[in-house]
């Protein structure tokens, strides 16, 4: 039977679902990290690999990846999801705040970088024009690779932000300047510049204003339908158009995907957004990788591995020393600025697009552009291995310095929220409210939208989201948290997830409000260090205002009242412990005397 090339697609389908369910699995449980198993896929099942022997063995076609070109898109997707993830984790204000460092720190690092490499390799005999071209293509370093390494939080991940946040920004400036450099260019090459600099900056002011006028009432919409398919929709809607949009306008696809993400990030619904989306970046990203290891030649490997050894050892110093350098100017701890050049020394996956843009203006040859091909690929394969390098070569240079890094640089400076409040009905917003006249922070979380626009407007700090979603859970790090209180009027999703969060983090208060004693003993029993019964809470106040009202003393019937309230928590915790006990007593009475097995009615 011939093969049907028109299903290459479903094919090329099944091998990523394939690396995605089965292989990465597997190098998970041997501790390696997923972006090395995606790319030894990507090489294994690649044109230069197992692909090019279809041929001669056909039945290979359904297990390699038979057009690489075809799932390009896809890879490109991964990509724009990253960028929209990163910028749910931002806000305008923090990112302004970062100007400074995102263009000084950012844009040094990058100029200083390219133009050291390009003077390096035109003194190997490159042409000028060439050798800026792969400087500034080897400057980069890899945004899809090292964020989700180092996180947004940690000292490190700020100032790698920082510069990638640059770099994005300035693909486009350098893809133009190449053209501009062509042996062919005259001064259309500046002009197209100058428009798509004009058209760009139109096209970001406008998915501004759109978007704070239009997402908050399109997200409210979908919220109210309490369809997490729609919730998706609206998401990858917003991310799509926006990336279309700066794409139209000449400028990359990330930088509007970037703008999707701060936008969303400015209200309530971007923990709810972050969480539905998470499953497809990971896929996304991992199709993406699978190309990067198609485009990697063993056999160019095999036969140029000194050249290539040097070459990728020459580009990761020159990247680490100057990103080093920098950062220690700007007043980072050696520790961190190691660790972050370390991280930053890798090649970028648009260090592809450079070198494209690079051999069609006709500033290097093919060849060339082949070889700085396969040593991008294998600095991306590397990425993990240079970030668990960069964490022991920092914690070397702290030692020796004798200077500790604290436990919140150590820990990522991660700012856990102090309580966390699943609910927030009349019982939630008492507890917000007695947590902030104290000065304690708080975290609270709803699943009704219309309750938590009404907080926010009251100015509570309150998001949006459904913990019946182990993922939403997730996000609320409540390892890090003071204490977590369950205020929500569902008995069975509250047991559920005190029993869950129990799991997790043995160690946190959790404080759940209980309808009755009965569900007080279940949650007890799942893992609750106070339930509160409200029919125990209202006795307890009539009571309070009985005796008032009688004439006692206020301080004794206080007394009186957390004394009884204590007597009566034992006498539910001593239920939930013995609750088996019935059951017990009643299968030994049922059992013979004899020990023998009861006949059959």
């Amino acid at each position: 039977m011939a093969l049907d090339l028109q299903n290459s697609g479903i094919s090329d389908a099944l091998v990523i679902l394939g690396a995605a369910g089965l292989v990465i699995p597997a190098f998970a449980r041997f501790k390696i990290s997923p972006v090395i198993g995606f790319i030894l896929v990507g090489i294994l099942v690649g044109p230069n690999a197992l692909g090019s022997m279809i041929g001669s063995v056909p039945w290979l076609y359904y297990v390699t990846i038979s057009d690489p070109e075809a799932i390009a898109p896809f890879a490109e997707f991964g990509i724009i999801l990253l960028l929209f993830t990163i910028g749910l984790e931002l806000s305008l204000k923090r990112l302004w705040a970062m100007r400074g460092m995102v263009f000084g720190i950012g844009a040094a690092e990058l100029l200083v970088s390219g133009l050291l490499i390009g003077f390096a390799l035109h003194l190997l005999g490159q042409p000028w024009g060439g050798a800026i071209g792969l400087g500034l293509a080897l400057a980069l370093s890899s945004t899809a690779l090292v964020l989700p390494i180092a996180g947004m939080h940690s000292a490190v991940g700020r100032g790698a932000f920082a510069m990638l946040l640059f770099e994005d920004v300035a693909l486009v400036p350098i893809i133009f300047m190449l053209g501009a450099l062509a042996p062919t260019a005259t001064s259309e090459g500046w002009k197209g510049l100058t428009e798509v600099a004009i058209a760009g900056g139109l096209t970001v002011v406008g998915l501004y204003l759109a978007g704070r006028f239009i997402l908050p009432r399109m997200f409210a919409q979908a919220a109210r339908t309490k369809s997490p398919e729609l919730f998706l929709a609206a998401s990858l809607l917003v991310v799509i158009a926006a990336s279309l949009a700066t794409g139209a306008a000449g400028l990359s696809p990330i930088v509007g995907a970037l703008l999707a993400g701060l936008l969303i990030a400015e209200t309530e619904y971007h923990g709810e957004v972050e969480a539905i989306t998470a499953p497809f970046k990971g896929l996304a990203l991992g199709v993406f990788l699978i190309s990067v290891g198609m485009a990697l030649d063993l056999r160019l490997v095999a036969r140029y591995w000194p050249e290539l050894l040097a070459a990728i050892a020459g580009v990761m110093a020159v990247k680490a020393i100057v990103t080093m350098l920098l950062l220690r100017l700007a007043g980072a701890r050696p520790g961190t600025a190691a660790e972050t050049g370390v991280l930053m020394a890798s090649p970028s996956e648009t260090t592809l697009i450079v070198l494209g843009t690079a051999t069609a203006a006709g500033l290097i040859q093919p060849s060339t552009a082949a070889f700085w091909t396969t040593v991008t690929a294998i600095g991306l394969t590397i990425t993990p291995l240079l970030a668990k390098g960069g964490r022991l070569i920092a914690r070397q240079i702290e030692k020796r310095t004798a200077d500790a890094v604290t436990a919140a640089e150590v820990a990522g400076d991660r700012t856990a929220h102090g309580t966390v409040i699943i609910g927030f009905g009349r019982v939630g917003r008492t507890v917000a409210e007695m947590l902030r006249m104290h000065d304690k922070p708080y975290l609270a979380i709803d699943a009704d939208i219309d309750v938590v626009n009404e907080a926010r407007l009251a100015g509570y700090n309150v998001e949006f989201g459904d913990v019946a979603r182990s993922d939403m859970v997730d996000r609320l790090n409540l390892g890090h948290a003071k204490a977590l209180i369950v205020t929500m009027d569902d008995p069975v999703q509250s047991v559920r997830l005190t029993r869950r969060v129990r799991g997790w983090v043995p160690e946190l208060p959790i404080i759940v409000r209980a309808r009755d004693a009965a569900h007080a003993a279940q949650l007890y029993k799942a893992g609750a260090t106070d339930a509160v019964p409200e029919a125990l809470e209202s006795s307890l106040q009539l009571s309070e205002a009985v005796l008032v009202d009688l004439g006692v003393a206020v301080g004794p019937v206080i007394a009186s009242i957390h004394e009884k309230r204590d007597e009566m928590r034992r006498a539910i915790k001593a239920a939930a412990d013995l609750d088996r006990e019935p059951r017990i007593r009643k299968l030994r009475s049922a059992a013979p005397a004899d020990g023998s097995a009861t006949a059959p009615r």
